[in-house]
């Protein structure tokens, strides 16, 4: 997985599927998609949290829209609501060609004082 940008209350990253990532019938298997949906979301939402804080998340909705054999995944997320104890985000993820392929939503609580010895990246990518 890479981010590919970061910004206020937005992230989008980026997969390529790969021969380890499919399930048995040959299609991206449901647990790669539901990574990238919760990573992504969750970089939107913490873009706009306090630098003194860590998140986690706490709920993953996800909505598996079409298959995918190969090619890149990217993620496009967005945080709809940043609270004083939880934010929610959403992401969705298109194919190469475009097309909607998966769609999922992420509640995330804000740990206090966790982020204090973290090796994070920079929230905004220069």
């Amino acid at each position: 997985m890479e981010i590919k940008s970061l910004g206020w209350g937005e992230a989008t990253l980026q997969i390529t599927a790969r021969e380890k990532h499919l399930q048995p019938f040959g299609i991206v298997h449901g647990g790669v998609f539901a990574s990238l949906i919760d990573a992504t979301a969750f970089w939107a939402g913490y873009s706009r949290a306090p630098e003194d804080v860590g998140m986690t998340s706490v709920d993953l909705k996800l909505n598996y829209l079409a298959p995918l054999s190969r090619g890149k995944m990217l993620a496009r997320g967005r945080c709809l609501r940043a609270g004083g104890t939880l934010y929610l985000s959403e992401a969705e993820i298109t194919g190469e060609n475009g097309a909607l392929l998966a769609h999922g939503t992420s509640t995330l609580m804000v740990l206090k004082n966790a982020a204090m010895n973290a090796r994070l990246p920079a929230k905004f990518l220069e």
